[in-house]
């Protein structure tokens, strides 16, 4: 993802050069640098994080406080209306018309977004057969619930067949059975074409398995970016360890043994050298604790997420 681009190669959907906003006193974004490939990539963070001030400087709704942008080859600042004749927004909060019908909404911003009237319609009516609204589609929207909104909003962003996505949060409020549909869509969708998708969650469960790259946020700085297989391998030699008893002394006693670990939740991870696991039993021999597990860490964007947040903050950077 910050590789150069090389001529004939498909043009990156994003590239941010040290880009920084601020409002204010207050830095929603700190000297961000990433390029992005065609895929399907996880904007992920917690709330707060910086992702929607992102996507709303990729659409060009608002200006860098530094740095530039440039979504599929052109510059969000310069060229608005051009990145937005390429790209589909689903934001996180409703953007709907309560009293307009399904199928009238639709055809409307598919209409906005350039079609002509008679094909909005008509790809109106295939986006809403997509997102399993077919049936309601000449219900008004007033009578939808979460789940239905949520589906309306991921139709009226691709009505016009883009090939760039941007979706803010489309799992937000649903439930789990929901979450799960939302989720299966969109690989869907992904498949589709030659069409890349960013998903901006603060569910980082919500990119494995979707997502083939990820942008990670904190605080309104970049921890990584890159493709997600390699960044979960990055750290895959970890060891973890559970165990049954007095967690900090277990934790000092791996110290005084020259080991380092990281609790994460209800066990510890740490880097274990040719024959260490027989430090980590005479650690737990010393503390009269038992050790109920001991394995290869299996790391997920969560993982990776925990461990780039404790990196950064030894760095003071986060």
């Amino acid at each position: 993802m910050n590789s150069p681009t090389v001529p004939g190669s498909p043009v990156p959907i994003l590239e941010v050069s040290g880009v920084a906003k601020s409002f204010g006193a207050v830095e929603g974004l700190v000297s961000i640098h990433a390029r992005v490939q065609p895929g399907t990539v996880g904007l992920v963070g917690p709330n707060g994080a910086g992702k929607t001030t992102l996507l709303r400087l990729m659409l060009g709704l608002i200006p860098p406080s530094a740095g530039s942008i440039r979504v599929m080859g052109h510059s969000s600042a310069a060229e608005p209306l051009a990145v937005r004749s390429q790209v589909g927004y689903m934001p996180e909060h409703d953007c709907l018309i309560p009293s307009m019908t399904g199928i009238g909404f639709v055809a409307y911003m598919g209409q906005v977004s350039g079609l002509p009237k008679e094909t909005a319609m008509s790809r109106a009516h295939d986006v809403l057969q997509f997102v399993g609204l077919h049936e309601e589609r000449y219900r008004r929207i007033r009578e939808y619930s979460v789940g239905m909104r949520q589906r309306i909003k991921l139709a009226q962003a691709i009505v016009h067949d883009p090939p760039l996505c941007l979706l803010d949060e489309p799992t937000a409020g649903l439930d789990p059975k929901g979450r799960d549909e939302m989720l299966g869509l969109l690989r869907a969708l992904a498949r589709l074409g030659n069409r890349s998708l960013v998903l901006s969650t603060h569910l980082l469960p919500d990119v494995e398995g979707l997502c083939d790259q990820i942008i990670l946020l904190n605080a309104g700085h970049l921890l990584a970016a890159g493709p997600l297989g390699p960044l979960l391998r990055s750290q895959a030699d970890e060891t973890v360890v559970r165990i049954r008893g007095d967690r900090e002394a277990f934790l000092q006693a791996l110290g005084t043994r020259g080991l380092s670990a990281r609790a994460s939740g209800d066990e510890f991870r740490l880097k274990l050298p040719e024959g260490g696991a027989r430090l980590v039993f005479e650690a737990a021999s010393a503390t009269g604790s038992q050790v109920r597990f001991l394995g290869e860490s299996v790391r997920t964007v969560e993982d990776l997420f925990l461990a780039l947040v404790d990196s950064a903050g030894a760095r003071g950077v986060a």
